[in-house]
C-alpha cells in the first residue's frame, strides 16, 4: 500500500509567484476526493504535486510505500494519443509498467472491454471522439489496477452524454478499490463523484469537508460564494 499520502507544508512557486501557499494534508484509502474551485484556483498544480510531476518549491509529498510511481495514474483532460489503435494504446501502458508480454492482449481487452471501447479496439486512437479518447486514457489505466488514480478535469471539453460515460467509469474504479482523486470545476459533478471536497481559492487550501456537508453548510465565505456562483474566476 502506498496510502497514506501526506503533504507537508508544500508550496510552489513559479516565476516569482506563489501558486500554492504552504498546506498539509493527508490522503487515506477509500473515499474518493474532489479538489474543487474556480479556473485558475491551483487544483490542477496541487494535483501534479501529489503525483509527482512537480516538485514543491519547499516543503514534501510523502507516500507510505515503496514503487508508487507503479502504483498510481494520471488522466489529464487532454490525454495524449500514441499513432496506434485503441488496442495498442492500452498494451504500451502494459509494456512500459513491466508486464508481462504474454498477458498484455488480454489484460488489455479486459480494459477496453470494461469503459465500453472493445468494439473500438482497432480503430486508431487518434480518430476517435473526444470522449472515446478519454475513456481510452481511462482504459490505460484501468489496465495497470493502480491504488490510486488522478484525474485532473477529465469532462471539461465534452458534452452532457460522454460526461455521463466518463462519469460511470470513474464510478468503477471507485467501486474496485482505487483511490480517486479528481480536480474539478463543477459543482454537480462534485456532488455526484465526491466523499470529500478540497476546496482550493487563490491557491490556499480553504477548506476540507464530506461532500454532502461542504454544499450544504459552506464553512468558508469563499466557499459559499462559489456554490452560489458569485465568486470571481481568475
Amino acid at each position: 500500500m502506498i496510502l497514506p499520502l501526506r503533504l507537508e507544508e508544500v508550496s510552489f512557486s513559479a516565476r516569482g509567484r506563489a501558486i500554492i501557499a504552504p498546506l498539509s494534508l493527508e490522503l487515506g484509502a477509500g473515499p474518493s476526493t474532489i479538489i474543487l474551485g474556480a479556473n485558475g484556483a491551483g487544483k490542477s498544480v496541487l494535483m501534479r504535486l501529489m503525483h509527482g510531476l512537480i516538485a514543491p518549491t519547499a516543503g514534501r509529498v510523502l507516500w507510505s510505500g515503496p514503487n508508487t510511481r507503479s502504483k498510481q495514474a494520471m488522466v489529464f483532460q487532454h490525454p495524449v494519443m500514441l499513432r496506434r489503435s485503441a488496442l495498442d494504446n492500452v498494451i504500451y501502458a502494459l509494456k512500459a509498467a513491466g508486464i508481462a508480454r504474454h498477458e498484455r492482449e488480454r489484460l488489455a481487452r479486459e480494459a477496453l472491454s470494461e469503459v465500453g471501447l472493445l468494439a473500438a479496439a482497432r480503430t486508431p486512437a487518434r480518430v476517435l471522439s473526444g470522449g472515446q479518447q478519454q475513456r481510452l486514457a481511462l482504459a490505460r489505466a484501468w489496465a495497470l489496477h493502480p491504488e490510486v488514480l488522478f484525474l485532473d478535469e477529465p469532462t471539461a471539453s465534452l458534452d452532457p452524454s460522454a460526461t455521463r460515460e466518463i462519469e460511470a467509469v470513474i464510478r468503477g474504479f471507485d467501486a474496485s478499490g482505487t483511490k480517486v482523486v479528481m480536480a474539478t470545476h463543477n459543482l454537480g459533478q462534485a456532488l455526484r463523484l465526491g466523499d470529500e471536497v478540497l476546496f482550493v481559492h487563490q491557491g490556499r487550501l480553504v477548506e476540507r469537508a464530506p461532500a454532502e456537508r461542504f454544499f450544504r453548510q459552506p464553512g468558508s465565505a469563499e466557499a459559499a460564494a462559489f456554490i452560489k456562483g458569485e465568486l470571481p474566476w481568475v
